[in-house]
């Protein structure tokens, strides 16, 4: 990155790098954004056009300052199956919205109060591994086949899956490190047109879905509906998105070298991420977060501008309402999006890593090195806790249990019994 040129957070660029930037950004996130409203039984369009205006919302309500993709959120994938199936989609809706609502209050209590108390629930022993585990547990789904990994782990996996994955992971890795000049900042774009190629080649592309689609579509919306049961189903996940966000305005702080927690502050980013979830319920969509693989797609390339990642949004907007081009990006195989998505997770997890680097975390110090060890084993381990309709694990888990630890260590330091 050092003989790279970086494009800054609030540089413009040229509509001739525009399109291309903001494509890349699209496609490294429409995957895993798409595959929520297939989980969910609902219409894909309402869910990409709410990620481009909340995308947009976004990037206005943090002063243009936070470049951040908003996507669609898998945190609440556990509860709110348990509320559609129980109540239906539109209570699960109601859920996002309150939700939602009480993050924005959240965000005014941390304006109120500041952001010290992030030192104290996540000092930076916490932090660095929360923040590699939002990697590395995505790590595996790019190997296990469907609309976001790779189909080579799987038993009918065959030479052309792994080509097709090698090829575009080759691509991306070499690219980034090789190319020059305006190829140095596309090499994730480049990789997924090369791995989509070969894809062709092999005969592994269905050109029928986008043959067969209407050339104007029409989002479906539906407003929500409200209970006490679908509110408290959800209510948890309110400490698993606040964990992830703040681990996500974290990484992409040391990404662009800027302290996003101060300027434009959290509270402008949780209050922007959450009401984007709440107007999204309000309409028929499902909640956004920002997206792991587009802070990927900044690091790998040196691109912070904001107006790219507008243009992504506009472009997802676009889609909402342009048939065969939203067909068109639903072609992409598996494994031309796990190649790229192997390589965007390992540099977030990489970033974690190098958080512990940049803060100087001393391990000679017995409660650092408890710390990351518990917090990358319960991350790592499969260990899974139900709380309520909530299931923790992963990285999830992770935050919860680093919270608690650091906090018990702040009392057990301020009472003067630990033993250093």
């Amino acid at each position: 990155m050092s003989t790279k040129r970086i494009i800054q957070v609030e540089e413009k660029v040229p509509f001739s790098m525009l399109l291309p930037l903001s494509l890349q950004h699209t496609f490294a996130m429409f995957g895993a954004s798409v595959l929520v409203p297939i989980l969910f039984g609902i219409n894909p369009g309402t869910v990409l056009l709410m990620n481009g205006i909340g995308t947009l919302l976004f990037i206005f309500i943090t002063k243009g300052k936070a470049p951040a993709y908003l996507g669609s959120s898998f945190a609440f994938i556990g509860p709110a199956s348990i509320i559609i199936a129980g109540q239906g989609f539109q209570y699960a809706q109601g859920a996002f919205v309150t939700t939602g609502l009480l993050g924005c209050i959240l965000a005014y209590i941390i304006y109120r109060f500041g952001i010290k108390w992030i030192d104290i629930v996540l000092p930076p022993a916490a932090m660095g591994p929360v923040v590699a585990l939002i990697g590395l547990e995505l790590a595996g789904l790019t190997v296990t086949g469907g609309a976001i990994g790779a189909n080579i782990m799987v038993e009918n996996s065959t030479t052309q899956d792994m080509t097709v994955f090698l090829v575009t992971l080759g691509v991306a890795v070499f690219g980034s490190v090789m190319f020059k000049k305006f190829f140095a900042i596309i090499p994730i774009l480049i990789s997924i047109v090369v791995g989509y190629v070969t894809a062709m080649a092999f005969g592994m592309i269905d050109f029928t879905p986008v043959k067969e689609a209407a050339l104007f579509t029409m989002p479906l919306f539906q407003l929500p509906k409200f209970s006490l049961q679908a509110a408290m189903t959800m209510l948890p996940v309110l400490l698993v998105i606040t964990s992830e966000h703040i681990s996500h305005q974290v990484v992409t702080s040391n990404i662009i070298g800027r302290d996003l927690l101060k300027d434009p502050g959290l509270h402008r980013s949780i209050f922007a991420d959450n009401f984007s979830t709440m107007l999204s319920g309000m309409i028929g969509g499902v909640p956004t977060t920002t997206y792991g693989e587009n802070i990927g797609v900044m690091a790998v390339t040196g691109v912070y501008s904001v107006a790219v990642i507008a243009g992504a949004a506009v472009l997802s907007i676009c889609m909402a309402f342009i048939g065969p081009l939203a067909a068109l990006i639903q072609t992409i195989p598996g494994n031309v999006i796990g190649g790229v998505t192997f390589l965007l997770y390992g540099m977030i997890g990489a970033s974690g890593i190098r958080l512990l680097v940049d803060s100087k975390v001393d391990y000679s110090q017995s409660k650092n090195l408890i710390l990351s060890s518990v917090v990358f084993t319960s991350g790592l381990s499969g260990l899974t806790i139900n709380l309520a309709t909530v299931q923790l694990k992963g990285m999830v888990l992770a935050s919860v249990i680093a919270v608690f630890i650091s906090l018990c260590f702040y009392i057990i330091e301020k009472a003067g019994l630990m033993n250093h």
